[in-house]
């Protein structure tokens, strides 16, 4: 069993949003094997439900939204997850202070054709945008568990 972890600031936008489009897809493909949750970095949204914005985009790309509430990611994830997804820099660092390590810590387009930051949809309000880089983002990183 493969456990992904993926990790914003809140875990009220991108982390589920990232979480929502991975069951999605592993879903699809029938996978029994890969099991996906989602986590912030902060404790500013904790118990919260997913963004307005978020269900929104998922709901116009048909993507069924994953039950969800805000949590913040602990210490205990980073043993129990095998793959440790940030949305950006600043969360990689973070994700880093509480793992106490950056094993199992990587960035969600890494394994794009153009790694780079995932956009805060709750600063830019392009939840579009945000959506087309998870989506391809979660694809790549799909491709590469399945290779």
């Amino acid at each position: 069993m493969t456990k992904i972890l993926f990790v914003c600031h809140g875990n009220i936008c991108r982390s589920p949003m990232a979480e929502s489009i991975m069951a999605h897809l592993i879903k699809e493909r029938g996978l029994t094997d890969i099991q996906v949750a989602s986590a912030a970095t902060s404790t500013e949204e904790l118990g919260n439900p997913v963004h307005p914005g978020t269900r929104r985009v998922l709901a116009a790309h048909d993507i069924p939204l994953v039950p969800h509430y805000a949590r913040q990611m602990t210490r205990q994830d980073a043993g129990e997850y095998d793959y440790l997804i940030g949305m950006d820099s600043a969360n990689l660092r973070n994700m880093a202070r509480i793992a106490g390590s950056m094993e199992r810590i990587h960035g969600l387009l890494d394994w794009s054709s153009l790694p780079r930051d995932i956009a805060d949809p709750w600063y830019t309000e392009d939840f579009e945008a945000t959506f087309k880089d998870v989506w391809e983002g979660c694809n790549s990183l799909l491709s590469v568990l399945l290779s």
